[in-house]
């Protein structure tokens, strides 16, 4: 009986290393056939073949190092900021900043918003390569958009989420926060600062240029950066506006509310119909722009609680705005390996989409709050 069974599991044995072999010889064939021929060519062919193969070797190389490396992210960066130390709102005269028996200008505070705009810009584009508009990520894996496959697009959708709630954040910077409610000036920079931001974000090629091609994504992207400081440095030399008023206030929260309540809708439609757990290959893309998209409205906000300073004290409004900052954080401690979609009553795959959802849901309701009681 024993050699019966040990028989039958050498047979099962047999089969299948004679299927491996198979696949093995089916898997590898072209490579095999390619070196054949490499093999047989001149060093005229092959040194072309070799430096081409060794260009590939090292772009691709470049792009998966700066897919999986993620320099100077920090979901607590906000601290860095010491926003509790500042005492005035932006754009109001800082108290004692000038003398005016000595005749020295004035020193108006600067806009925290805007500085971390243009810091969470310079993290996309210059502490890390800008990976939506790479070539070798516009070429996909294969001919498939690397968003459909289950790898490398993390840290291109993290991106786009911060990209997204900065734009939003440039749009009100110029139609409300940025000039006085009732005028028609706009200010220059906070413009020219909208409009580099709404380019794009996954173009790689745009015309042509004596000094060669142009990635006009990130490159626009840093002149949007540098028009916000720009406005920023005006506006600490009380050069600019910022309008801090109770109603800019309530516009804003409007906006934030909305746009995260549009990602919430897109990871609640993905979890309900979708939900293949490990194996749904976008929810790790939704869940990484979800995340970029909180981690820049975290900082965002903080700093708005900072440049409202005088109407957050007034309504009161300190606690539910700490709450909303606990709620961001909350959510940003969430950082799993792999990411699944899977039912939300499953036992065995987690549904991390639906929990991000949760905690979006959280904060967008804490924001609701917080504009009742500046309507009242």
């Amino acid at each position: 009986m024993l050699d019966r069974i040990t028989g039958f599991f050498r047979m099962i044995g047999r089969t299948i290393g004679r299927w491996l072999r198979l696949f093995a010889a089916w898997a590898f064939w072209p490579v095999m056939a390619a070196r054949g021929w490499y093999v047989q060519r001149t060093w005229l062919v092959r040194l072309p073949i070799l430096g081409f193969v060794a260009l590939m070797v090292v772009l691709y190389g470049y792009f998966v190092w700066q897919t999986q490396v993620w320099s100077g992210f920090n979901p607590n960066f906000v601290a860095e900021y010491r926003l509790a130390e500042r005492k005035v709102p932006a754009g109001q005269e800082l108290p004692g900043a000038a003398d005016a028996a000595a005749g020295a200008p004035k020193t108006c505070q600067r806009s925290a918003i805007v500085d971390v705009s243009a810091d969470l810009i310079d993290f996309n584009v210059n502490q890390n390569a800008w990976i939506s508009s790479m070539l070798l990520y516009r070429m996909g894996f294969f001919g498939v958009d690397w968003d459909h496959t289950p790898f490398l697009d993390n840290k291109a959708s993290f991106q786009r989420g911060i990209n997204q709630a900065v734009r939003r954040t440039s749009a009100e910077l110029v139609d409300t926060l940025g000039r006085v409610r009732g005028t028609s000036g706009i200010n220059n920079d906070l413009q020219s600062a909208r409009g580099n931001l709404q380019f794009d974000e996954y173009s790689w090629y745009f015309g042509f240029n004596p000094f060669g091609f142009k990635t006009p994504s990130p490159s626009y992207y840093r002149s949007a950066m540098d028009s916000l400081r720009k406005f920023n440095t005006s506006l600490a030399g009380c050069n600019a506006v910022f309008d801090g008023r109770a109603d800019n206030l309530i516009q804003f929260i409007d906006r934030v509310a909305n746009d995260i309540g549009g990602t919430s809708d897109m990871l609640a439609e993905r979890s309900e119909n979708h939900h293949r757990g490990w194996f749904d290959t976008r929810a790790d893309d939704r869940f990484w722009f979800a995340y970029g998209q909180l981690y820049a409205y975290y900082a965002i906000l903080s700093a708005a609680q900072s440049d409202f300073s005088n109407v957050v004290a007034e309504r009161n409004l300190n606690a539910i705005f700490n709450a909303t900052i606990k709620q961001f954080q909350s959510a940003l401690r969430i950082q799993p390996a792999i990411i699944s979609n899977g039912r939300e009553d499953g036992w065995i795959m987690p549904s991390h989409l639906a929990t991000m959802g949760f905690y979006i849901l959280r904060v967008r309701s804490n924001l609701v709050e917080m504009r009742s009681v500046l309507d009242r």
